[in-house]
C-alpha cells in the first residue's frame, strides 16, 4: 500500500487495523499499547507460542518484524521495516501480529490478554491484536465526526473479518470478488477481485451512474 500513497495523495488515512487516522498532517485518532504493555504482550505471545513465534509490529512511526527469512529481500513493499529479535523491544506500539497455527494458542492469548482485540487474518496463521474496541468502524467514526459527514455517507470495500463491521456501518458495504464468503454475506454488493481493478471498475461505473 505504500507504494501508491505518493500517486493517492489520500486526504485521510486509517492504518493499523483502525488504531491510527491520520487527516492531512495530523493525526487525529489514535490509540497505542504504552512500551511496557508492548513488552508484556509479546512476552504473553512468546511464552504460549514459543521464543521462535514470528510477530511484527506497528508503532506510530515504523514497522518492525522478526521473520525467519528477510521479507525485505523478497517483497521490496516492505520499505524501511526494521528487523528486531524483539528480546528488549519496548515502543508504543499501534497493533501486534503474530504468527499463531494452533487455534487453541489463539484461544488461550484471548483469555489473558482482555485488554486486546484479536481476530484472524484469512489468508494464513496471523493474528492481529489491537486495544479492546479499536476496529475500522471506530476509526470512521472518528473520521465523520472530524468532517461533519454520517456514516450512511461512505462506501467501505472489504475482504476479511476486519472488515465485516466496516461494511455493516458504512451506507454502502461493498466486498471484493477476492472476499472470504463471510464479508460476502454482510456486504450491499459483491465487486470485482483487488488484483483485477474491482474497485477502480466500481467507481468509473459510478461515477457514470451506471451503478
Amino acid at each position: 500500500m505504500l507504494s501508491f500513497l505518493g500517486t493517492l495523495k489520500p486526504d485521510i488515512l486509517i492504518t493499523s487495523g483502525g488504531a491510527l487516522v491520520e487527516y492531512g498532517d495530523q493525526y487525529i485518532f489514535q490509540v497505542r499499547f504504552s512500551g511496557e504493555e508492548t513488552r508484556q504482550i509479546i512476552a504473553v505471545i512468546r511464552e504460549i507460542c514459543g521464543a521462535d513465534c514470528e510477530i511484527t509490529v506497528d508503532t506510530p512511526d515504523s514497522h518492525y518484524w522478526n521473520y525467519k527469512i528477510d521479507p525485505k529481500k523478497q517483497d521490496q513493499s516492505w520499505g524501511d521495516s526494521i528487523y528486531t529479535d524483539f528480546v528488549k523491544f519496548c515502543k508504543d506500539s499501534l497493533k501486534i501480529c503474530a504468527e499463531i497455527f494452533d487455534e487453541s494458542q489463539a484461544e488461550k492469548l484471548r483469555t489473558l490478554l482482555t485488554d486486546c482485540d484479536c481476530i484472524r487474518f484469512s489468508d494464513g496463521y496471523w493474528y492481529k491484536f489491537t486495544k479492546k474496541g479499536i476496529t475500522k468502524e471506530r476509526a470512521i467514526e472518528e473520521v465523520c465526526a472530524v468532517c461533519g459527514i454520517g456514516t450512511k455517507d461512505i462506501f467501505a470495500f472489504g475482504d476479511d473479518y476486519a472488515d465485516i463491521g466496516m461494511l455493516r456501518l458504512c451506507g454502502k458495504g461493498i466486498a471484493m470478488g477476492n472476499a472470504i464468503d463471510e464479508v460476502k454475506r454482510e456486504a450491499d454488493l459483491v465487486i470485482g477481485s483487488n488484483d483485477k481493478d474491482g474497485i477502480a471498475e466500481y467507481l468509473e461505473q459510478y461515477v457514470k451512474g451506471e451503478q
